[in-house]
């Protein structure tokens, strides 16, 4: 399984920066435990939902809901149907709205997690473009230059 490494990615050490344990070590753990129940109590272990990890999000970064609904070029009704839980959300809008809140690669790959869409993958051109802005800390207008340039199909179409 490729969550399984010898050694910490970047990503990894970002997680761990935040607090998160490495997915090395809880799988250790989990295996170690006299069940997966057990287990999945004592790391209050469940599925996150969008709207949550949206709004955690915004509440650790300070951010407003309608500025980041605006600066991601969400319609505003739909935008905060996102939030709230009432509509879910495309990969691209997913995108948008993780970049418009200064995620990282770990928050951007937890948010599409959430929405149960795909992560970004590294060896799909596109997403490698993504992935790339994404670490260097480009906002969603510069991303979307990048991917014009580079003939790809922007994250705001």
């Amino acid at each position: 399984m490729d969550d399984v490494m010898d050694s910490e990615t970047p990503m990894e050490r970002s997680g761990r920066a935040s607090g998160e344990a490495l997915t090395e070590e809880l799988l250790d753990e989990l295996l170690s435990a006299p069940s997966p129940a057990a287990f999945a109590e004592e790391h209050a272990i469940g599925h996150r939902t969008l709207p949550e990890y949206l709004n955690q999000l915004l509440d650790e970064k300070g951010l407003k809901r309608a500025e980041v609904v605006r600066a991601a070029g969400l319609n505003e009704t739909h935008g905060y149907q996102i939030f709230r839980g009432q509509r879910g959300a495309a990969r691209d809008k997913v995108l948008a709205l993780a970049i418009v809140m200064g995620c990282d690669l770990v928050e951007t790959r937890r948010l599409l997690h959430a929405a149960g869409v795909n992560e970004l993958y590294c060896k799909d051109r596109r997403d490698a473009i993504i992935i790339f802005c994404i670490d260097r800390g480009m906002d969603l207008q510069r991303i979307d230059e990048e991917l014009y340039r580079l003939g790809e199909r922007t994250i705001g179409d």
